[in-house]
């Protein structure tokens, strides 16, 4: 048993994920090995603290070539107040339209994968940005609060929630509130719980697809730590090389 409060509730949460969502996540995995073993890529967002697994994944030690994180700064805080900060984040990312201007930058195809990362799942960001790549062709993947989703009211006008917009929802098995742990005389916990969840379910949709991947014969190109004295030095540079590659193929097509 844990000695630690932290420890013992989120352990919970991460076997409650393995029990109940392996089916999800496998099936998530093969909609992105078949994307990217196609030499198309696997897209990811988030905005505020789901960025996190985002950037996670890819450019992340262990992360394949084919991973395309979508990241917009105005939707990621640098300051907790003032420009930049996290509530001034919470205020754009609840505005209807404006992910849209961001996401057209992007080139996107039919036959790829958009990965939406959202605990509440119910702010215009990342609904929008999963109807805009059902618009574009893409499957959507959303990792999101199962029991947000159960009990909330939809805030967008579409009157949907991202989970149902998603062709695979996956449920980060965290509770409404995010935090876990009770402290007394207090109606806040603390220690929140999302972030450890989305990072499980992100490296394990990483690590399952690399596996399908391997098994399709696909080469991968892995960044990786300096630390594997195996790999010659300049590998690194034919990973930024094939990832400029996938990127540019991509966005010519």
């Amino acid at each position: 048993m844990a000695n630690l409060e932290y420890i013992s509730k989120v352990t919970g949460v991460i076997e409650k994920i393995d029990a109940e969502q392996a089916a999800n996540i496998k099936q998530a995995a093969q909609l992105c090995a078949e994307a990217i073993n196609s030499g198309k890529m696997v897209h990811l967002f988030g905005s505020g603290h789901s960025v996190l697994p985002v950037q996670d994944v890819f450019p992340r030690y262990g992360g394949v070539v084919g991973w395309h994180p979508c990241m917009d700064p105005r939707l990621m805080w640098n300051n907790v107040i003032g420009p930049g900060g996290a509530r001034e984040l919470l205020w754009i990312e609840r505005q209807e339209g404006y992910i849209k201007n961001f996401l057209q930058s992007y080139v996107f195809h039919e036959g790829e994968v958009m990965i939406v990362f959202s605990h509440g799942g119910n702010n215009a960001a990342p609904i929008e940005c999963a109807m805009y790549a059902k618009e574009h062709g893409l499957k959507v993947i959303a990792v999101t609060s199962g029991d947000n989703y159960k009990v909330a009211k939809p805030n967008h006008s579409s009157g949907m929630k991202l989970g149902d917009v998603a062709d695979i929802m996956i449920d980060n098995c965290c509770p409404l509130e995010d935090a876990l742990v009770a402290i007394p005389g207090y109606y806040q916990k603390v220690g929140a719980s999302s972030t450890v969840a989305v990072i499980t379910i992100a490296q394990s949709i990483a690590s399952e697809t690399a596996l399908l991947l391997e098994k399709m014969g696909h080469k991968m190109y892995i960044f990786v730590s300096p630390n594997v004295v195996e790999i010659p030095k300049e590998y690194m540079h034919e990973v930024y090389a094939e990832y400029r590659k996938v990127v540019f193929q991509n966005s010519n097509m």
